[in-house]
């Protein structure tokens, strides 16, 4: 699983110009795409914008312990706290999206708090199916974002919130789809996709590069999971809890760097995230039997 994608990111991995298409400060950002461009398929991450996507092309929607299969024109609603990954099953990919940012929306906008919409809640269906009619509706707002942002009128961004505004009410006249899959084995999915995360969270690299990620309920929530799910499913994969987890791969990089540089007993400590070097050393102990100077010393 990858780390959280910025906007930033998203223009480096579709190799996308135009980061800075919005130049006043402290608007936010928003941009709007056609997918015929677009990747085949995204990994499986979460993302610190918004996104709104009409898909006009085969695929699977992949979420932590369920999926489903886009077979005709839909619409996808993402938020910063759901990850999710594409997977195209043909090369005729059309349509288009739009991602934007918090601070875009509260600037002027009329939509409130949009993580609160039913849209984006979490735990609901993020997944509008459309026939002809509203295809085509649908269709002319984005093409009609599309437009705007290309133009030089004072108050297009104003305009480009009012078109957001009508999408989502839009949508809202519509039913979710209620064809997801759940995984045949989703306790091999989501312990799959915890180890990974887990290892993404290494090495640590600096002091300032702290670990963020410690608890399982700092896991569960990355994942969009209960955390009872979580423990249940690594613990019959595994045979080992979230928490014995967890904790054996923090010795391990602790060992590591205690092993193969020079950081003091608290640099380490505040790198893999604890606030008290005490409290760094009593953990280590506890674990290895050891303290972290004594660890060091028998290496000399």
């Amino acid at each position: 699983m990858e780390s959280i994608e910025t906007v930033r990111g998203f223009y480096e991995r579709n190799a996308i110009g135009g980061f800075s298409c919005i130049k006043t400060p402290g608007i936010g950002h928003f941009n709007v795409f056609s997918r015929e461009n677009c990747s085949s398929v995204t990994p499986y991450s979460r993302r610190d914008y918004y996104k709104i996507s009409l898909i006009i092309g085969k695929g699977k929607l992949h979420y932590a312990d369920k999926w489903i299969y886009v077979d005709r024109p839909a619409l996808l609603f993402s938020n910063p706290v759901v990850p999710y990954s594409w997977e195209a099953e043909e090369e005729n990919q059309r349509g288009w999206f739009c991602l934007f940012t918090d601070q875009f929306l509260q600037n002027g906008s009329r939509l409130g708090n949009i993580q609160d919409s039913p849209l984006f809640k979490i735990g609901g269906t993020p997944v509008f199916f459309v026939d002809e009619q509203q295809q085509k509706s649908i269709s002319e707002i984005f093409i009609k974002m599309m437009a705007e942002i290309q133009s030089d009128y004072l108050h297009k961004y104003d305009m480009l919130r009012a078109y957001l505004h009508l999408l989502v009410h839009e949508t809202m006249k519509m039913h979710p789809a209620e064809s997801f899959e759940h995984y045949q084995n989703a306790s091999q999915r989501v312990a799959s996709l915890f180890m990974e995360l887990l290892e993404r969270q290494f090495p640590i690299d600096s002091p300032e590069a702290y670990l963020k990620l410690k608890t399982p309920t700092d896991y569960a929530e990355s994942l969009s999971i209960h955390v009872n799910s979580l423990n249940r499913s690594v613990k019959e994969i595994t045979g080992k809890t979230t928490t014995q987890q967890i904790t054996a791969r923090i010795i391990q990089e602790a060992n590591a760097l205690l092993q193969h540089t020079d950081w003091n007993v608290s640099e380490i400590a505040y790198g893999l995230g604890f606030e008290e070097p005490a409290y760094f050393t009593n953990y280590f102990k506890k674990q290895t039997g050891y303290t972290p100077i004594a660890l060091r010393s028998n290496l000399v």
